[in-house]
């Protein structure tokens, strides 16, 4: 990744490479963090050729922590949609991730060419996001981190840890839970106060300790091998008073207090505490500022979705706000931002605490109810509708009445198109829309979107199957998004596209956006 070193803003219109390369170092949009949300929503900006900035406080992409732990499979179909999900299926290893409070939910029968998970660590997530964004151009300002703003009518006035200014026409907030940018934006961040505390750190033990999981008075627990050998240790607190920093002392009394020895904890590669506080910013968006990732929801690790809800947070924006910025597509649009993404992460938060409350002690009546849940995910019906709610495969945003597609994720089809067969995500690795016609060739036109959209003739021979619902009525064409969400279905005609390519891609190149 490109370091570009803070500098005064009389002398910052240097040291610009690649796609973003200008005579000014002001720049479209600034991003506020370079963990996953960031560099996702930079490198969606970048391929939509906006001149995109990122400002993140460490000098390199090094993580020491472990933090999330895998990549759901909506999360890899997204990646697959922009035709690198490849460079993270090499690294990581393929197994079934998806789970509902310790239960785990197999998802291999799902109608997705991706029914599993990832497991593979943020670290190589990030490194791997950040070589993409680097082939993309994209700037990073590494060493200093965004310390306020103040936006006008025009743009954001950034100002860096070390004074440095910057401006620029839309600031994201993506730097975490703590989020500078979401407290200067003076954004609520409404929600639940922390009811348990654990202790997560990976570490040498000087004696075999007790492998696997287990439940008790205080809650839940774990010790694990580490791909080094190590021992990666997850336990709860006693009590919620500790806050801080956490040490060795503080590791090696709570494993005493749970397993009645500490089995000789000893060189921690880190050590961090997290609860299970669950908040979400009432707003995703205030005038020129918006939210995303961490910054906009934080929540409890159990099921493994922070990370993934992120990704899509930067995927369902990024297109948004390359349009605006562009000045292609209205400032409106940024609000259908807020309007999907914030119903999906608040579902996210109700059943992360819905398992936490099946979690957090080991009491008779909490192993019966844990037992009885496990249960009734054993039975298909069940699985299925959780394991698409908890990998990301049942995501719909409500784009109104009509076809079961509408506001869905488009399925990869296998597509017979001029030229051969492609797969539908193949026609979405640039990050444009693109109309699906399957009536006759030539029978649907766009030409007012041509700089925006792709009009495909295709022909599919095969059932449309869709997670969570089954199968649905095949359309006559389809306008896909390019998040990949359906945001038109016609059935024969064109009665609607019109006027869903006008809302979603602007009023057209011969009209104004304004």
């Amino acid at each position: 990744m490109p370091v570009l070193l803070p500098r005064s803003r009389s002398n910052h219109k240097a040291q610009r490479t690649g796609a973003n390369a200008a005579a000014s170092a002001d720049h479209a949009v600034i991003i506020a963090g370079g963990g996953p949300t960031g560099l996702m929503l930079a490198a969606e900006l970048a391929l939509a050729k906006v001149d995109v900035a990122v400002i993140e406080r460490r000098t390199s992409q090094a993580l020491v922590e472990t933090r999330a732990g895998g990549l759901h499979a909506r999360t890899i179909e997204i990646l697959d949609q922009r035709g690198v999900a490849d460079r993270f299926l090499r690294e990581g290893q393929i197994t079934q991730l998806a789970g509902f409070a310790w239960t785990r939910l197999d998802i291999s029968d799902l109608p997705t060419r991706h029914p599993y998970g990832l497991a593979l660590r943020q670290a190589r997530i990030e490194r791997i996001l950040a070589d993409w964004a680097t082939e993309l151009g994209v700037v990073v300002y590494r060493g200093t981190e965004l310390s306020g703003f103040a936006q006008d009518e025009t743009g954001v006035d950034v100002t860096l840890s070390d004074g440095t200014m910057l401006r620029a026409n839309y600031l994201v907030g993506c730097d975490g839970g703590r989020s500078v940018v979401r407290k200067a934006a003076g954004i609520d961040f409404a929600g639940f106060a922390p009811t348990l505390s654990n202790l997560m750190a990976e570490v040498e033990m000087c004696e075999e300790p007790k492998w696997g999981l287990r439940h008790d008075a205080l809650g839940f627990h774990g010790l694990s091998k580490t791909e080094s050998g190590r021992v990666l240790v997850v336990v709860t607190e006693a009590t919620l008073t500790r806050s801080g920093e956490p040490g060795l002392r503080d590791l090696s009394e709570t494993l005493n207090a749970v397993y009645g020895t500490d089995f000789g904890v000893q060189n921690p590669a880190w050590i961090s505490r997290f609860t299970d506080a669950a908040r979400q910013a009432t707003s995703y968006r205030k005038g020129r500022v918006l939210l995303a990732g961490d910054a906009a929801h934080i929540h409890h690790s159990v099921g493994g979705q922070g990370l993934n809800l992120g990704v899509q947070d930067a995927v369902n924006l990024g297109w948004k706000l390359a349009q605006v910025a562009r000045g292609i597509a209205p400032d409106s649009l940024l609000d259908t931002y807020h309007a999907e993404r914030h119903p999906v992460a608040a579902r996210v938060l109700k059943n992360t605490m819905a398992q936490i409350a099946l979690l957090r002690r080991g009491d008779d009546g909490l192993k019966a109810a844990r037992e009885a849940v496990a249960d009734l995910l054993g039975m298909d019906a069940a699985r299925r509708r959780y394991g698409a709610m908890m990998s990301g495969l049942d995501i719909a945003y409500d784009l109104g009445e009509g076809h079961a597609l509408l506001g869905r994720r488009m399925p990869d089809l296998d597509l017979l198109v001029e030229g051969g067969m492609r797969r539908l995500f193949t026609l979405l690795h640039d990050a444009r829309g693109v109309l699906l016609n399957f009536g006759k060739p030539g029978g649907i036109a766009a030409a007012r979107w041509g700089d925006r959209i792709d009009v495909v003739d295709a022909d599919y021979d095969g059932p449309w199957q869709l997670p969570a619902i089954g199968e649905v009525t095949a359309p006559g064409a389809v306008l896909v998004r390019p998040d990949g969400h359906v945001a038109w279905v016609g059935d024969g005609g064109e009665r609607g596209l019109v006027e869903a390519l006008t809302r979603w891609f602007g009023p057209g190149e011969f009209e104004s956006a304004s």
